[in-house]
């Protein structure tokens, strides 16, 4: 008695891979505009170089039109903060890593006097250097 010979399949169902793609596509969509870090503001532009991509993450102090000051190392970063909380939690950044750099991003529309007042504050932080987010100027 002879066995008859099975043919083994060779095909691959793709069906379930389109199903999870799709799935992954749509979480990606979802998710994709929730991933903007930050408050809007409106920056200024000025022709700036970028900042090193390998260096330490930065501390960014935000301030809007409206004078409000935000921290982007602060528990609730889209939540204003107050000055005493801002150059403590400065300070403990910087205490435990020295060389991160320190950047202000003050909204184009903001009065000079709301930007120098975090100056002011990042001063009293022991902040030796601070840099100004700007948008890089269009080349024409």
């Amino acid at each position: 008695m002879s066995r008859p010979h099975r043919r083994s399949m060779s095909d691959i169902n793709v069906v379930p891979y389109i199903d999870v793609m799709l799935v992954l596509l749509i979480i990606f969509m979802v998710t994709a505009p929730l991933l903007n870090q930050g408050v809007e503001v409106d920056l200024p532009t000025a022709p700036a170089n970028p900042l090193d991509a390998n260096g330490p993450e930065p501390i960014v102090i935000t301030v809007d039109s409206a004078g409000n000051v935000f921290l982007n190392i602060n528990s609730n970063p889209d939540a204003s903060i107050d000055a005493g909380a801002m150059v403590d939690r400065v300070k403990a950044a910087l205490r435990q890593q020295a060389s991160r750099p320190v950047m202000v991003r003050g909204d184009s529309k903001s009065p000079y006097e709301n930007i120098v007042r975090v100056l002011v504050l990042l001063q009293q932080a022991d902040v030796n250097s601070v840099g100004l987010v700007t948008d890089p100027e269009a080349l024409e």
